[in-house]
């Protein structure tokens, strides 16, 4: 596997009127290709600025990011919108889906933003939706609207997929069915998988766990074997 992500260096500070708050700070990791990684750490660790960086949807005070052949801390605005619409999808806590647009719909409206897509109905087909495809958010569970997200997110085929807290809304036994789901996506679609957690179990199943403490990256731990998903319990 070759490097995906490189961060060298990286800072983020915010300026709020007078007040300066200093998110991050010499952050330096590698990411590779086809990786499932867990960031962990405590709240207001700086875990959320750092996905949101990985991303491009913040920009860098300092230091450089690299992702492939890009470095994308030297993109201009449109630059960056096309690298956030063509190489990364993003899974929130909660869902994000529009209630007066079905499962396909959902997923369909990603091309009516110019978005190359994969056929909506085959999207939902890899996340087991196949028969939910004209059901409305309010007909269908929790579980059930987290996969319309994820099947949202793999149909422009993004080679790094973000996940915030993904698991955050649901139960246990529904939140294992979409922890398989993600590893699914990084073990047998090759594609690299991102995610922010505060539950420290998660790590077991990770490639590569990121510690985050105090705005900086503590460790890095190379997990040799990994677990599958649904060994997991908490």
């Amino acid at each position: 596997m070759g490097t995906l992500i490189t961060f060298e260096n990286v800072g983020k500070i915010y300026h709020t009127g007078d007040i300066i708050y200093e998110a991050l700070h010499d952050v330096n990791l590698t990411i590779d290709e086809g990786e499932m990684v867990v960031i962990l750490g405590p709240s207001g660790a700086g875990k959320s600025t750092l996905l949101n960086m990985l991303g491009g949807l913040d920009a860098a005070t300092s230091g450089r990011i690299i992702f492939g052949e890009k470095e994308v801390t030297a993109l201009n605005d449109k630059e960056l919108g096309d690298f956030r619409a063509v190489d990364v999808g993003i899974i929130f806590q909660f869902y994000n889906l529009i209630p007066t647009l079905t499962a396909v719909e959902n997923v369909s409206l990603m091309s009516e933003l110019g978005i190359d897509i994969m056929d909506p109905k085959e999207a939902l087909e890899r996340v087991g939706l196949g028969d939910r495809l004209n059901n409305f958010p309010s007909q269908m569970s929790g579980g059930q609207q987290q996969r319309v997200s994820i099947a949202r997110a793999i149909a422009k085929r993004p080679r790094l997929l973000l996940c915030d807290e993904p698991t955050g809304a649901l139960d246990t036994n529904t939140g294992k069915e979409i922890l398989k789901l993600l590893q699914s996506q990084s073990r047998d679609d090759g594609r690299t998988v991102v995610m922010v957690t505060h539950n420290a179990l998660f790590a077991d199943i990770a490639d590569k766990v990121i510690y985050v403490k105090n705005g900086t990256v503590e460790d890095i731990f190379m997990n040799e074997h990994p677990k599958d998903a649904d060994e997991i319990n908490w």
